[in-house]
């Protein structure tokens, strides 16, 4: 027969070892990840450039984990809905979102947001910086900034641009260009910027700030007239940047990268945001971006972390002294 005294002790040797369990399998879980397939969401509709930049550096990064990405589009919101979904998902590594600089800096500054993009998320890797550009229909009759501006201030409320969405960075150009040039041109949100090129092509709006207007402008069913950076793109040199006409100079850019359910363990981010920049240092995976109009620019986590206060920082002053709102 046993003593109280024996029962505690073998208690206390069953709590340990109990303790000691629970503390390996997770141990267990982190090495052996990833063991199935990977889910990321994608907070917009195919066809985009958060779909496509993230097609294409997942596929290879699935190859070179073992296990396949496969893509979720979830596309409402301006990218809320597919962040909540994220929010919401166990942090164990098999649940992924896409977020760009409109999640993440913009438009926290512009609404109240379902998630936090601080506290909901870890920063995994920066994947791609957008070659952003100013497209417009060629059947307008000005083929410069220049003539664009003096279009529009002859013609107020005229021009409508398309975008991504209200408060993403594809609305947040137009507005900048339209304070610095001082011109009415007319905002038109849509549901991703696959939808808005369409209605682009169709003649339906005018203008698009966007990156996936540029294989429509080297086919020359767009007319590009400047791209959003501070220098020409490789793929279209004869195209100005902006800031060669005095606009765009606030700084910030469009990007693309991969962020966890916050506390997913430090082990399984390192190891995905590894397999993410192998993935991207392939030329032919380059290749494939730069033909998007994407630079493959991969940051690991910590320098993503970086990069995302850095960018909120510039957009909050954009915001504030181009006193831009929502709709």
């Amino acid at each position: 027969m046993r003593t109280t005294g024996e029962g505690h002790a073998i208690g206390r040797r069953v709590a340990i070892v109990g303790a000691l369990g629970v503390g390996i399998a997770p141990a267990r879980a982190q090495t052996s990840w990833p063991n199935k397939p990977i889910r990321l969401v994608v907070p917009y509709p195919p066809g985009g450039a958060t779909d496509s930049s993230t097609r294409i550096v997942a596929e290879r990064a699935g190859a070179i984990l073992g296990q396949p990405i496969l893509i979720d589009n979830k596309g409402a919101a301006a990218g809320a809905i597919g962040a909540e979904i994220v929010k919401h998902a166990p942090a164990d590594g098999y649940t992924l979102l896409t977020t760009t600089t409109s999640m993440q800096t913009i438009q926290p500054q512009l609404t109240k947001l379902p998630y936090d993009p601080e506290a909901d998320f870890a920063p995994v890797a920066l994947m791609t910086t957008s070659w952003g550009a100013l497209a417009v229909h060629p059947a307008l009759p000005f083929k410069s900034v220049p003539e664009l501006v003096e279009y529009a201030k002859a013609n107020p409320g005229k021009l409508h641009f398309g975008s991504s969405g209200t408060g993403a960075i594809t609305h947040i150009y137009g507005e900048i260009f339209k304070a610095e040039a001082k011109i009415d041109i007319v905002h038109v949100p849509y549901r991703g910027s696959a939808p808005a090129l369409q209605d682009l092509l169709a003649g339906q709006i005018q203008m698009q700030f966007d990156q996936i207007v540029l294989p429509q402008v080297k086919s020359g069913r767009l007319r590009g007239l400047a791209m959003m950076n501070t220098t020409r793109w490789p793929g279209a040199p004869e195209i100005p940047s902006v800031n060669e006409f005095g606009y765009g100079r606030e700084g910030g850019s469009s990007w693309f990268g991969i962020v966890a359910p916050a506390g997913t363990p430090p082990a399984i981010v390192e190891k995905l945001s590894r397999a993410i920049g192998e993935a991207m240092r392939q030329p032919d995976v380059a290749a494939k971006l730069d033909e998007t109009g994407l630079m493959a620019t991969y940051k690991d986590p910590a320098a993503f972390a970086a990069h995302i206060a850095s960018e909120r920082r510039v957009f909050g002053d954009v915001i504030c002294r181009a006193n831009i709102r929502l709709e």
